[in-house]
């Protein structure tokens, strides 16, 4: 059987910049080493890597009226992603500048952004349908996806959301913390991840799993179980764009197919290992 999921938040076109270290800030000149543009965009790297596991996606996502729009969407399309497009009235399709190193550091610059106010909306009931027909909800950190938190509370639907880099406080990610049953977050900003796990396991999340780079992951479950994984050696890192979506993709692909939290760790960093060994966010 295949699974079927339902990812609202954002999708972008991005032009990437390999440098052989990332700029000091003074001012200078250096040759880059490589550059090009691509699909970008955490609900891009979560639909496309999804799609890579075998899983039918559909994607509610929001962009602008211009050229970065029609790229960002054929790439989408043409993996196999079922859109639910929004056009905002104003701003321009997401894109960002970023600025990576051999070793996976990033200075990601936003060269523009979508304005979308919920007078744009137009696929509200075709998008609450395909959600509660999914077997399984995405809801990325953005504020056109934030209602659908609501709506899948409302619905009864567990939701899932990545937090990035989320410092345990900030008052933007509150409603995705206190909604999402499945949390996902980088360590970036954490300085206690296995505490932070407990603390929202017991005020009833269902999954906290927190990356760690080259470090690998940890995560727990309602047993309040601390499991850990290394992070899958790679021949060469390529690009480390989007190892964050593939690592989620991973994981979720394998929770969907009932296997264990350990086997689902295990999952999630060969998916990450296949991303950053190609340019692209998603491997084929």
């Amino acid at each position: 059987m295949t699974h079927t999921v339902f990812v609202a938040g954002p999708v972008a076109w991005n032009y990437i910049v390999d440098l052989d270290a990332l700029p000091q800030p003074v001012p200078h000149m250096e040759f880059v080493r490589s550059h090009r543009w691509t699909v970008g965009g955490t609900s891009a790297g979560k639909a496309l890597n999804l799609r890579s596991l075998g899983l039918s996606v559909t994607l509610r996502t929001v962009v602008g009226r211009d050229e970065a729009a029609d790229r960002v969407l054929s790439v989408l399309q043409d993996a196999g992603v079922d859109l639910l497009t929004e056009v905002a009235s104003a701003g321009s399709t997401e894109q960002h500048l970023n600025l990576m190193d051999p070793r996976g550091g990033r200075v990601s610059l936003y060269l523009g952004t979508p304005h979308f106010e919920p007078s744009d909306a137009r696929l509200d009931a075709e998008a609450e349908e395909a959600m509660l027909a999914a077997d399984a909800v995405v809801v990325d950190l953005s504020e056109p996806a934030r209602p659908f938190l609501a709506k899948a509370r409302s619905a009864g639907r567990p939701v899932w959301c990545d937090l990035h880099d989320y410092n345990g406080t900030s008052a933007f990610h509150t409603e995705f913390v206190d909604t999402a049953g499945y949390l996902f977050l980088n360590d970036d900003k954490i300085a206690d991840p296995a505490g932070f796990a407990a603390q929202r396991i017991a005020a009833g999340a269902r999954l906290v799993v927190v990356t760690r780079g080259p470090a690998g992951a940890i995560a727990m479950g309602p047993d309040a179980v601390l499991h850990t994984i290394d992070a899958e050696p790679v021949d060469e890192v390529v690009d480390t764009n989007g190892a964050g979506d593939a690592f989620f993709a991973g994981y979720f692909a394998a929770h969907l197919r009932g296997e264990s939290i350990q086997d689902c760790l295990g999952s999630a960093a060969h998916q990450a290992a296949r991303c950053i060994t190609v340019p692209e966010i998603a491997p084929r």
